[in-house]
């Protein structure tokens, strides 16, 4: 399965455990090293769709400071798509960056 990079990043937020849905887009940021923003609207589209994939189980919901959150986690078949998905991309990286490497472009 190709995970686009807001669901890669989205996913990835929840490799140490259960987070809520604005420490989710908070994190996906960080481990984009700033180049995935999720809005709020995507974030959920995202989780709805990884809910009904058996990717993400969502937790009982609970009041902090008068608002309500639910936290959500990887599943195991979650974990094995980010994996494959990390792979994939690794593979990809590796071949371009050694065409490029080859050919004299990516002298730095």
């Amino acid at each position: 399965m190709e995970l686009r990079p807001p669901s890669y990043f989205t996913l990835a937020a929840l490799i140490d455990g259960p987070i809520h849905g604005y420490g989710i887009m908070r994190r996906a940021s960080e481990l984009s090293g700033g180049t995935v923003r999720v809005s709020t609207g995507t974030l959920y589209s995202i989780l709805e769709r990884a809910l009904a994939e058996g990717l993400v189980v969502a937790g009982d919901p609970y009041v902090v400071s008068g608002r309500q959150r639910r936290d959500y986690q990887l599943t195991p078949a979650g974990r094995l798509v980010l994996a494959d998905e990390t792979a994939r991309l690794a593979r990809a990286a590796s071949v371009v960056g050694a065409r490029l490497k080859a050919t004299g472009a990516l002298a730095r």
